[in-house]
């Protein structure tokens, strides 16, 4: 016997998902100017802090965004119809 979910379990909308994808993606980028400039100012062996942020945090702002948030989400699909014969009378 399956499992009805209700209305409000199914995953947000793609427009929604990409709305906060996007979020994401521009955070990690806002931090990553945040490194960039912080490298004119800090010096002495701490100039590899931001220097490294700089570098390495695109590539995580890229895996961070394209991972749907969706994906906890388990979605019911209907499956096959099955045709209903009662039985003959006896």
């Amino acid at each position: 016997m399956s499992k009805h979910n209700a209305i409000t379990s199914l995953p947000s909308s793609p427009t929604e998902d990409r709305h906060l994808r996007m979020i994401k993606y521009c955070v990690a980028m806002g931090v990553r100017m945040l490194c960039i400039v912080a490298c004119f100012f800090v010096t002495g062996w701490w100039l590899l802090i931001p220097a490294i942020g700089a570098v390495v945090l695109p590539y995580f702002a890229m895996i961070i965004a394209t991972t749907s948030v969706r994906s906890g989400f388990a979605v019911e699909r209907p499956t096959a119809i099955q045709v209903y014969r009662p039985e003959p009378p006896r």
